[in-house]
């Protein structure tokens, strides 16, 4: 199932980077912008996630956490976060679930690699509905931030 503006965002329980369970619901009376990417230490994926980084003030300014989700490990985030200097949560979904409730996720993908999530972008309001969804079809293509970014102010 799609998630569409308007529903409530799926729930979900996952391990960070620092292998700590985070839940979206505990976020509540907090908006959420919530990014899927393919992999860790891939060009377009940290060229999203750095930008991300480079502009949490932004974010952290509009009462929003930003929670980034992709199917590596928890072993193979903690490095990239580290690597990277990323200064925001990133979680593991290797089990597929999440990815999945979201319908974002490729069955194939390259490398004959099968369930890696779509590069997605959902803005989800501090009551838990999505106010903005974006799923890449194309794995080079960035989210829309202005459109994002306007969404979240239109929040606050």
């Amino acid at each position: 199932m799609s998630i569409s503006v308007g529903n409530a965002a799926p729930d979900f329980t996952l391990y960070n980077s620092e292998k700590e369970q985070v839940t979206l619901s505990s976020l509540k009376g907090k908006n959420v912008l919530l990014l899927f990417f393919p992999q860790s230490f891939t060009g377009v994926c940290t060229e999203e996630l750095c930008s991300t980084r480079d502009n949490l003030s932004r974010y952290n300014g509009l009462n929003t956490e930003v929670l980034a989700i992709s199917v590596d490990s928890v072993f193979t985030l903690e490095k990239f976060k580290e690597s990277e200097g990323l200064n925001f949560m990133l979680l593991s979904d290797f089990n597929k679930e999440v990815s999945t409730a979201y319908d974002t996720i490729y069955h194939d993908w390259i490398f004959d690699m099968k369930g890696v999530s779509k590069r997605s972008a959902f803005v989800i309001d501090a009551s838990g509905d999505v106010q903005y969804a974006e799923v890449l079809e194309v794995p080079s293509d960035l989210p829309d931030f202005e459109a994002i970014n306007s969404c979240l102010a239109g929040l606050s």
